[in-house]
């Protein structure tokens, strides 16, 4: 069922928003054990706004587009009366937040229900969710595999079907990269739509937030009350002039995303092929300046209490509080002219295509991955073909591609879609148009398989 679909029903009175949130609560007390998605669950505080939810429906009174939809969060943004642990124990001792994050308090303006705080990479630096203090988030397609980070419960927690839309954020890739090894749609919108207040920062001038759902009429759902307005497009998606991104962003594809790429062009009348320059210097300056400002957010905490951190956390975030400024510079002017790269590009092309990932989410137990023929870090290149695009800070969107028959036809595989600034509307109508067409969507797992 859609979210719109459910919130639709919760308003007619067909489904109790009451018994609708019960049944999702004890769902994740069932079922997430075997993925570690969620690191705290709201029950009380989300039953009683489900019962306010059914006496405001049975006086008439309005409840919003989202009327009784759970929703979980990643564990970065604030909740009223809870400490945000941001994935970590350095935390713990801060003083429970007063109020909601922004964002939270608008979806839940609009009626929706949260009902849980979602695992994450410490301080959201890492692409695996493998958390030293809460543990490692499994991918529910195959729990031998990573579901990607940093928000990785967040994806999880769609992909397994236990909740239909959860928030995340995206600095690097943290929304991208779990969606597609997860088989979810994630959506980073336009850098500065969305508010942060309320939200734990890694890299502020990089951070972005958005909604994970099992599908793109969801994701706009989700995104329209956040943003705050229709992001309905109304000219013709097959008009649209689409720029396949080749270069840096066509190596070392497994099969399936090649074939993926190949059939989103094969379906699109106006195709060209897009070569950005220079797009490891980008990718080199994206590390730069996320490193330099993680790592000068938590200068202090790293003098007083190092030994709470998780020591890979550490070690990355007391190197880039040593970085010399120059480098910092140097990075933050190829980050303009980058994105002056990307502005021109879009006066030739509407909408951008490029993979997310190279390909399947690799096993728990693998080190390595193959790029550029060599054996590299998997959990350092899973943002390989992210990374570069946060620079620009345009609009993505991570959409599954439909399973196919090639190599790890079982396991998701995800293609990036990238507009113009505040063209959201766009990447979501053409999105639309390609999974109508049977090439996007992922099943979501569900009890029985």
């Amino acid at each position: 069922m859609s979210i719109s679909s459910l919130a639709q029903s919760i308003q007619s009175g067909r489904v109790s928003a009451f018994q609708h949130c019960a049944e999702t609560l004890q769902r994740l007390k069932e079922r997430d054990g075997a993925y570690n998605s969620v690191t705290r669950i709201l029950e009380s505080r989300a039953l009683d706004a489900a019962r306010k939810i059914d006496a405001r429906i049975a006086k008439r009174e309005s409840v919003g587009p989202l009327a009784g939809v759970p929703f979980g969060v990643k564990d970065l943004f604030d909740l009223e009366g809870h400490v945000t642990t941001a994935g970590s124990v350095v935390l713990n001792d801060t003083p429970p937040a007063r109020r909601d994050a922004e964002v939270v308090q608008r979806l839940c303006a609009a009626g929706a229900i949260p009902v849980a705080s979602l695992n994450m990479d410490e301080f959201a630096y890492g692409f695996a969710t493998e958390n030293a203090h809460y543990g490692t988030t499994r991918n529910p397609h195959d729990t031998q595999r990573l579901a990607g980070g940093s928000s990785g419960g967040s994806a999880a927690a769609v992909a397994a079907n236990l909740l239909p839309f959860t928030l995340g954020s995206d600095t690097n890739g943290s929304i991208r990269v779990p969606a597609s090894l997860c088989g979810v749609w994630g959506l980073r919108p336009t850098q500065g739509l969305l508010s942060l207040a309320g939200v734990y920062p890694f890299a502020s001038s990089l951070d972005v937030i958005g909604p994970f759902a099992q599908n793109v009429a969801d994701i706009r759902s989700v995104s329209e009350v956040l943003i705050g307005h229709s992001l309905a497009y109304e000219e013709d998606t097959s008009q649209l002039s689409v720029g396949i991104l080749d270069g840096w962003f066509a190596q070392d594809l497994s099969e399936g995303v090649k074939a993926g790429i190949r059939a989103i062009e094969s379906a699109c009348l106006h195709t060209k092929t897009v070569t950005l320059p220079e797009v490891a210097r980008a990718r080199a300056a994206s590390f730069v300046i996320t490193a330099a400002e993680g790592g000068n957010l938590h200068l202090g905490r790293l003098k007083t209490t190092p030994m709470a951190y998780d020591p890979a956390t550490r070690d990355r975030l007391m190197a880039g509080a040593l970085l010399p400024s120059a480098a910092v510079i140097q990075a933050q002017r190829v980050r303009n002219w980058f994105r002056d790269i990307m502005h021109q590009t879009f006066k030739k092309v509407d909408i951008l295509v490029a993979p997310a990932t190279v390909g399947p989410a690799p096993r728990l137990d693998q080190p390595t991955i193959m790029v550029g023929g060599k054996a590299v870090s998997a959990r350092a290149n899973l943002g390989l073909f992210t990374q570069p695009l946060s620079l620009a800070g345009m609009p993505v969107l991570s959409a599954p591609l439909a399973p196919q028959n090639t190599d790890n036809s079982a396991l998701p595989l995800g293609v990036q879609f990238i507009a113009a600034p505040g063209k959201e509307s766009i990447l979501l109508a053409f999105a639309k148009m390609l999974e109508r067409k049977g090439l996007l969507g992922f099943p979501p797992v569900t009890a029985g398989n």
